[in-house]
């Protein structure tokens, strides 16, 4: 089967009937976000937490932060967690993934909803659409988000259409590898949810490879039909430099070439690119991380959705 169409988001009413006993633990992975991860948790508080009793939790995980962004999340009603400090008896490793694999030991939800950090253009409506299929088809696994995505620039206006990392290494490595995936109109969205039991039971890239290394393992464990979409309206975010999406493409491309079997993958890659200066054209390595974090459920007193 193919992964699910995408569908219109479900009204907040219909979700939190269907809830029933499942807990939801929203997640927010940040890292020098403290413009916006207040704005993030305050919506998120007020619309699901206070007015409706949809959401059981709210975490932010602070991944080395060299700004306010914990203190900022804290004070607006989430609760905070360093990613190094989440298991201290292991090496801190950086990255994406490394703070959604820490979420699964520091929250309490049959139901993880991950949301980004640096939103400027959403809704609360993020978390009932991303929840809506979950809770009311037992044999959804894992939602994407769809959206309308613009690139804003430094100074927040419209420059053109985003997921570059999408189109350019992302849609073609499916295409490759996993034709059966080619239905999904935005893999790498950082907007998604997922049943823990799902979660805990794969390896987790530690950087950005995570997102489209969650569908492969969904997609090989319960089959692609167990990946719905949810169309959300418009989504914008903070610009990202060109040169930071050579690093999210090879991580990406390491976590598709690690599902396929043959030769391993290294735990680094040397990323070398270019800057044009009065000197020539001077080379720029960077050490790319891709290590993956194993199962939750293989580290020694994981509660597996209880926390300690």
């Amino acid at each position: 089967m193919p992964v699910r169409p995408v569908e219109p988001a479900r009204a907040a009413d219909a979700v939190l009937a269907a809830k029933g006993a499942t807990r939801v633990s929203v997640v927010v992975p940040a890292r020098d976000e403290e413009d916006t991860v207040g704005d993030v948790v305050r919506g998120v508080r007020r619309a699901w937490m206070e007015q409706v009793p949809l959401v059981d939790e709210l975490v932010v995980v602070d991944s080395d932060s060299t700004d306010r962004t914990a203190e900022v999340a804290r004070a607006a009603g989430a609760t905070v967690h360093a990613a190094r400090d989440v298991l201290p008896d292991l090496p801190p490793l950086p990255g994406k993934g490394e703070a959604l694999w820490k979420s699964l030991h520091v929250t309490s939800g049959d139901v993880l909803v991950f949301l980004d950090a640096d939103l400027v253009e959403w809704g609360v409506h993020f978390v009932t659409g991303l929840l809506g299929p979950l809770l009311t088809d037992r044999d959804v696994a894992l939602v994407k988000a769809v959206y309308d995505r613009p690139l804003l620039g430094p100074d927040g206006r419209e420059v053109e259409a985003g997921g570059r990392v999408t189109e350019l290494v992302a849609r073609p490595l499916l295409a490759l590898h996993h034709p059966e995936l080619a239905g999904l109109v935005q893999p790498l969205a950082g907007e998604w949810a997922v049943r823990r039991a799902a979660f805990e039971t794969a390896s987790v890239p530690v950087g950005y490879g995570v997102e489209i290394a969650a569908l492969v393992d969904v997609a090989a464990r319960y089959g692609p039909d167990a990946i719905a979409q949810v169309d959300l309206g418009r989504r914008a975010h903070r610009h990202h430099r060109h040169d930071t999406l050579g690093p999210m493409a090879v991580q990406v491309m390491a976590a598709v070439r690690s599902r396929a079997g043959g030769e391993p993958v290294p735990e680094r890659a040397e990323l070398v690119q270019y800057a044009h200066t009065g000197e020539g054209h001077q080379p720029r390595p960077r050490l790319v991380d891709l290590r993956e974090r194993p199962p939750a459920v293989e580290v020694p007193g994981y509660g597996g959705g209880v926390v300690r």
